[in-house]
């Protein structure tokens, strides 16, 4: 018995000392999270970055109208194409199975 009792004392210290490393861990992942909870324009995004984002912003155009006839517009909601397909190249055949 007295010779497994160092095997059995190292074994414990080890899930001690694995136990902390994991707490440790966690919070360290907590306090990371808390810092970061809040999305701070100053501070997440670099200042030159903020006005292109501004110039970019003011010209987009969110009305649908704008852009597209209202036929155009139907045919666009109505679609079955696949948008995530690969783009159409004519004149190039590659078939996988």
């Amino acid at each position: 018995w007295m010779e497994n009792e160092e095997e059995f004392n190292q074994q414990v210290e080890e899930e001690l000392w694995e136990e902390e490393f994991i707490e440790r861990c966690f919070q360290e992942m907590l306090e990371e999270e808390e810092q970061w909870e809040w999305f701070v324009p100053s501070r997440d995004l670099p200042s030159v970055g903020v006005d292109q984002l501004q110039d970019q912003i003011s010209l987009l155009v969110l009305d649908a109208d704008v852009h597209l006839d209202n036929g155009d517009l139907e045919v666009v909601m109505k679609s079955n194409l696949n948008p995530n397909a690969k783009e159409f190249t004519p004149g190039i055949q590659k078939h996988t199975m």
